[in-house]
């Protein structure tokens, strides 16, 4: 029978942790992407031309999906106007483009969300079509153009996020300077133009979060579970229905040993079969850790002079301050479970122990293994 324990108890830890990205990608990926502000267009002008240091009008609105919280792609189109400013010559240009981009989610390449859930950074780059207009034109100039830019953003709910722009644009084939006049023979990428604009991410869908702030595994699955944080109450109150004398039951219905198998259930507490796991930078236990805290919790009440270590860890991810503090704070989450179940706080001692360095940094699997609560009984 111990075998036997021992084995399902083994299983009941696998399964938790492949838990923690068992779900679908519930995430939304449309947006409409909206930016106004100023531009600098560096050359061609004729002498006696120009613009200053940073004119306005610039206007941008894009329609963007993402593949997946990383890569995605942005159909936007533009508009700048050029007028003379100071001692230049008068002139009134207007610039339009439409470009294709790719987009390169930065903030989730880097990992920002081990530091922050607020601030996020998205790279662009595309090709597209472009139209040079001016009083001093007679017949539009059409262009080829190639952009590039940074787009920092700050989340201010999960349906909006606030952006700042910068891109640049090089015009090919542009056979007119700015200004209007014709140059003769200009074929290759001799246009040059600095756009910076303030604007918003709209994010649609009617999913929770979008993938710009969504956190995912390796394996493609949504490590992001937000969704559970609202369902810690009900956890609670589970475990704090469970009548002291009831039999406990884990995965598939298999009751965990009785009273005769005490020191064995002992061991295998303080041996970490029975371990709480998280999901990447969360503080909330992941739903199927909820058998290894009933295991635990029993024990507790069957043994009222029994005390409890919950010892907390955190992957290597990050700093090792926040770690630290990362790791106290999910075993500080499941001590307030077992208190909120009847079980004493003088019987319960949290340890921080920060980052498990034991475990492989490099191995998403070992990572996940190392975001636990284990226990020691005394």
């Amino acid at each position: 029978m111990k075998k036997i324990v021992m084995t399902l108890a083994f299983a009941l830890a696998l399964t938790g942790v492949h838990a923690q990205t068992e779900s679908n990608n519930s995430y939304n990926k449309w947006s409409i992407d909206l930016g106004a502000g100023f531009n600098k267009p560096q050359r061609p002008f004729s002498n006696g031309y120009s613009t200053n240091t940073v004119s306005p009008w610039t206007g941008d609105l894009g329609v963007r999906y993402m593949l997946n919280n990383k890569f995605g792609l942005k159909a936007d189109f533009g508009y700048n106007s050029f007028t003379a400013k100071g001692s230049s010559i008068d002139f009134d240009s207007k610039y339009y483009r439409l470009d294709l981009q790719a987009v390169a989610n930065l903030g989730r390449i880097m990992n920002f969300e081990t530091w922050t859930n607020t601030f996020g950074l998205l790279g662009h780059a595309g090709f597209g079509y472009a139209q040079l207009r001016s009083d001093n034109i007679k017949k539009t100039d059409e262009m080829g153009n190639f952009i590039a830019g940074v787009t920092g953003q700050i989340r201010l709910s999960n349906r909006v996020a606030l952006t700042g722009d910068f891109s640049t644009i090089l015009n090919a084939s542009q056979d007119h300077t700015f200004d209007g006049a014709y140059v003769a023979g200009n074929r290759g990428f001799s246009g040059l133009i600095f756009n910076g604009t303030v604007g918003l991410n709209v994010y649609l869908g009617k999913n929770t979060k979008h993938a710009d702030w969504t956190v995912i595994s390796s394996e493609g699955n949504n490590a992001d579970i937000s969704a559970l944080e609202s369902k810690v109450a009900d956890l609670e109150t589970k475990i704090k229905n469970i009548p002291a004398q009831k039999e406990v039951v884990i995965e598939k219905q298999v009751s965990a040993p009785q009273q005769s198998d005490n020191e064995l259930i002992r061991r295998m507490i303080n041996d970490k079969y029975y371990s709480v796991y998280f999901d990447f930078n969360k503080t909330t236990p992941i739903e199927n850790s909820t058998a290894a805290i009933d295991v635990v919790l029993n024990y507790l009440r069957k043994n009222p002079s029994a005390s409890l270590d919950l010892v907390g860890y955190a992957d290597q991810v990050g700093k090792a301050e926040y770690n630290e503090k990362l790791s106290n704070t999910r075993a500080t989450n499941v001590k307030t479970i077992f208190e909120k179940a009847g079980i004493a706080s003088s019987r319960l001692n949290v340890i921080a122990n920060g980052a498990d360095t034991s475990i492989q940094k490099d191995s998403d699997e070992a990572r996940r293994l190392a975001r636990r609560v284990t226990f020691i009984v005394k």
